[in-house]
This record gives structure tokens, C-alpha cells and sequence, in this order.
């Protein structure tokens, strides 16, 4: 394409056509840059590629944009590293042979050794005990902590091996063992799922802070074994804290449920009726739910024998009345609880997600173009020009993220339009491209909440921990060890991400003596929010 004689006599309209066929081309040449490159390689003889990283890696679209100093930078040395640690014990070594006469003392040369000490410790406890003139035994209280024939300083090993550590029952019930501690298989499965109350109580506020105070949360799901069946296990968070919840479906009534955050309650309220308009419950039915002078239900048999009575569950029809009522109450609940004011639910484009407020992961879009299979060189090339053309696209939604102005987001909109809704010739990726079109709003979300992320990478970072609980230990046996196992994994997931050590944090809950004193997770996460 020649340059015109001269740019400043055209149009608006000309210059913006201009700009469009440039931004084509540069796409066009993109792909053949990298087609050069491939064909370089294989010329020169090489095993594989250069070490370049295009724009077209499929698993690397936020780190490639990312500026090339950032996590690359060298420690600098701060000191002696032995300047904030604290000295427990202090020993001094005299030389090992006789000194000669008229040596002289220039004092010590100081070397640190930092070590463990593991060995069991066992405390008799030998409490008073006096009998008052009214005839009233007295006997002293056990010391804070104390809770059984296990000290807290045990409890808490056990927790954050089992937990944190990800070892497994056998080989924690061999190094007890060997550490010279009298523990039955029996006594360790106590020490690790009963009397949790306390961590299971935090684990649900935890979850409840995060869903009232958080301007967007990120969800996935993954596979989980629950007395011999196959279940779900849903993750829940952000930058501030993490929630699971494995149950026996990975429906959208199971999702609700987990927003619900441990209510059990059914609400009928505006957000409940719009959701039901909005899902295609037919006018009358709700009209009928509307008039019915009761609205909130105390659980689920309840609000069941409600829908009986004004016959939604005895109508055959598509969508499913009963269903659709569930879930538009279920949701009002979620709203009357303060959940998700104005929050946007970030995940992988997964049906049972797709609710309120809701964005998509732009790495699974990306990756849905990479899998497909191009049989011709056009179609590879086709295939190829699209992905340059949205990792183009990604690069400055990032780039507005750190300047929105209404000018780029008006640019960006434009662009998606024009990147989506061409025609390679290639069936399958003009198939894909139109479907992934109707997802606009979706994938734009970020223009008008320039606060959210682009991908779902810290969902699936988060549920990796779940994901290999499962392979190292099977599934869950009781209902009691299933929401121990997921109470204690979210809660050290929150604890990393809030810049809290999981074993101080145990300490203080089993009140260890003289541990770090942390403060309620949830009380943190709803300050941080706050002050965000």
C-alpha cells in the first residue's frame, strides 16, 4: 500500500480506514515473521526452534506481556543475614590444644547455625487439688492450649504436615513414630479431623468476607472422590483469600449453594424475580411467586414444599420451572445475604458460572484458536494471524488497565469487532470466531472494570493444592474429614496470599506459648478491601 501525497487533507473517515488496513498488515507481516523464523531454524539444521518467544505461545500471554525487568532482578545483599534473627543459645568453644605462654584473649569470632529440634516431649501436668471448708473439690485449670493427651506444639506439626506439606497419614503416622511419640492410627485421624469447629467457622467467614467486600472473585472447579463417588470440588477467590467446597455436582444450583457461603436459606426478593424473567421462567408462574405473601424459606425441604403448592414442580416443560425458581432464589438469597454487590465473577467459560456480573478467562480463549487443527498450509497461516491478532489485542487491554481512558476503550471495542467477525476461509476457526463474538461482553468486561484480571491463572493455581491432595491421599470418607480437608487448604491458600505464615497461624489458633499472635482472616481481608 502506498503512502497517500497527503495525510493531512484526509477525512476522519479516511484516516480511520488508513489505520484499520495498516493494522492488517502488520498482522500479516507478523505471521510471516514468525513463519521465517521457523523456516531459518530448520534450514541452519537446529533441533528446534530459536529460544524467541512470539506472541503465540499459548501459555505464556500474561508473562510475555509483562516488561522484561520485572521479576528478573538480582538480590542485592541487605547485610548479615544474622542481623534480625533471634539467638536462643549461646556457646562458648575454647581452643581445642594448649596456648602458649603469653597468648592474649581478643575475644570471640561469632558463627551462626541455625538447626531443628524435633523429639518428644512429654509433660506430666500435676494439678492441685483442695477441698474448700463447704466441702467443694477444687482442681487447677490445665494451661491455655492444652486439649487432650496431645500437646498444641503436636497438633499443630500435625496439621501443617498433613495440610501444607501435603504428606500422607501413613508416613505422618511414621514420623510421630520415630520421633518417640505413642500414637495410634486412630488417635492422628482425631487429631486431624475432630473438634475443627473453630478452623471450619473460620474457613466460612473467610469465604463470607471475601464475597461482601470484593470487587471480583475468580472461580474453577476440578474432580473429587467423596465415599467412593466421583463429586466436585469448586474454588472460590482472589488476590486476598481462597474457599473450596467439594460436593456431589458441578450444576449451577451447586454454585449458588457455594455463594451461599454455609446459608441455608431461600429468598424470593427483585434480584430473585429478575433472575427468573432473565432465565426464561414464563410471566405467570412469576407473578405467582411474587403474590405469595412468604418469601424468605428457612432450607431447602421448605422452599421444595412451597414450589409443590403452587404446582411448578408438576409443569413438564423446557426450561425446567422448579430448577429455574431454585436458582433465581437461591440467588436472591445470595443478594439478601450482601454477597456480590457489584462484583464480577471471572472463570474459564464454564455454563454453571455464568451468572451476574460475569468476565472470561482470555487464556482459554486463546487456547480454544491454538488446539484447532489446521490440515493446509492457509489454514495454518489463517490460524496463526489470529493469534497474533489476539495476543495484539490482550497486550493493550493490559495496557488500558493501567490508563482506562474512554478514547482507547472506544479503540479496543472497535477492534474486537474487527478481529472476530472476519472470514479466513478456514471452516472451523470462522466457526470458533463467531462463537467466541457473542462472548463480547464477557471478554470486554475489563473496559468497564478496569480492576479485574484478564485470566483465571490464580483459580487454577489455587486448585492445583486440591488437585494433588487427591492424587497423593484418594477421596474423603466422612463428611467431617471432606470439609476439614477443605477448610484447611483454603485457609492456607489465604494465609500465603494475605503475607501470613500457615504455622503461625495454627500456633495462635492451638494457643502455642509464646507464638506470633495473627489476627481473624476474615477481619484482615474485609481492612484490605477497605483500604484498596
Amino acid at each position: 500500500m502506498n503512502r497517500p501525497p497527503d495525510i493531512d487533507a484526509l477525512s476522519a473517515a479516511e484516516l480511520r480506514v488508513l489505520v484499520v488496513e495498516l493494522f492488517n498488515r502488520v498482522g500479516v507481516l507478523s505471521a510471516t515473521m514468525i513463519e521465517l523464523r521457523a523456516e531459518i531454524a530448520r534450514l541452519k539444521g537446529l533441533k528446534g526452534r530459536p529460544d524467541i518467544k512470539p506472541p503465540s505461545t499459548p501459555s505464556g500471554m500474561d508473562k510475555a506481556s509483562r516488561p522484561a525487568t520485572e521479576g528478573t532482578a538480582k538480590r542485592r545483599g541487605g547485610g548479615p543475614k544474622t542481623a534480625t534473627r533471634i539467638i536462643h543459645e549461646d556457646r562458648v568453644i575454647p581452643p581445642s590444644q594448649p596456648l602458649p605462654p603469653g597468648s592474649r584473649f581478643k575475644g570471640t569470632e561469632d558463627f551462626v547455625v541455625q538447626d531443628l529440634i524435633l523429639r518428644a516431649h512429654v509433660v506430666r501436668y500435676r494439678r492441685e487439688r483442695w477441698l474448700t471448708p463447704s466441702g467443694e473439690s477444687v482442681v487447677a485449670p490445665f494451661p491455655a492450649g492444652v486439649d487432650g493427651h496431645f500437646g498444641p506444639e503436636l497438633r499443630r506439626y500435625v496439621l501443617v504436615q498433613y495440610h501444607q506439606g501435603q504428606v500422607t497419614m501413613p508416613r505422618l503416622l511414621e514420623q510421630l513414630r520415630a520421633f518417640g511419640i505413642d500414637i495410634s492410627k486412630r488417635q492422628l485421624v482425631r487429631l486431624l479431623i475432630a473438634d475443627q469447629d473453630d478452623f471450619l467457622d473460620e474457613a466460612r467467614d473467610v469465604l463470607r468476607a471475601g464475597l461482601e467486600t470484593s470487587g471480583w472473585i475468580s472461580v474453577d472447579d476440578t474432580g473429587a472422590r467423596h465415599k467412593g463417588k466421583n463429586g466436585v470440588c469448586t474454588q472460590i477467590g482472589n488476590d486476598l483469600f481462597t474457599a473450596f467446597r467439594t460436593t456431589a455436582s458441578k450444576s449451577r444450583l451447586n454454585f449458588l449453594d457455594c455463594l451461599r457461603a454455609g446459608h441455608t436459606d431461600y429468598v424470593i426478593n427483585a434480584t430473585a424475580l429478575a433472575y427468573m424473567a432473565e432465565h426464561g421462567l414464563a410471566a405467570p408462574l412469576i407473578a405467582r411467586l411474587a403474590a405469595h405473601p412468604i418469601r424468605v424459606f428457612a432450607d431447602e425441604a421448605a422452599f421444595g414444599a412451597h414450589l409443590s403448592s403452587l404446582g411448578l414442580r408438576d409443569l413438564d416443560v423446557t426450561p425446567n420451572p422448579a430448577r429455574v425458581a431454585t436458582e433465581g432464589a437461591l440467588w436472591g438469597a445470595i443478594a439478601a445475604h450482601g454477597f456480590l454487590r457489584d462484583a464480577v465473577i471471572l472463570s474459564d467459560d464454564a455454563g454453571q458460572f455464568k451468572i451476574g456480573l460475569h468476565a472470561l478467562c482470555w487464556i482459554h480463549t486463546e487456547r480454544l484458536v491454538h488446539k484447532l487443527d489446521a490440515y493446509t498450509e492457509t489454514d495454518r497461516l489463517a490460524k496463526e494471524r489470529i493469534r497474533g491478532l489476539i495476543w495484539w489485542l490482550y497486550r493493550n487491554l493490559i495496557a488500558y488497565q493501567n490508563d482506562p481512558t474512554p478514547r482507547r476503550k472506544a479503540e479496543l471495542k472497535a477492534w474486537f469487532d474487527r478481529i472476530f467477525k472476519r472470514r479466513t476461509g478456514f471452516v472451523m476457526l470462522d466457526r470458533l470466531l463467531k462463537r467466541l463474538l457473542a462472548n463480547k461482553p464477557e471478554l470486554l468486561m475489563v473496559l468497564e472494570r478496569p480492576d479485574i484480571p484478564l485470566h483465571t491463572n490464580g483459580s487454577e493455581g489455587d486448585i492445583r493444592c486440591h488437585v494433588t491432595k487427591r492424587k497423593i491421599s484418594g477421596g474423603t470418607r466422612s463428611d467431617i474429614g471432606r470439609d476439614c480437608r477443605d477448610a484447611f487448604l483454603g485457609l492456607a491458600k489465604t494465609c500465603a496470599k494475605l503475607g501470613v505464615t500457615f504455622w503461625d497461624y495454627i500456633g495462635t489458633r492451638l494457643c502455642v506459648p509464646d507464638n506470633k499472635g495473627i489476627a481473624m482472616l476474615p477481619g484482615i481481608i474485609k481492612t484490605r478491601n477497605a483500604t484498596a
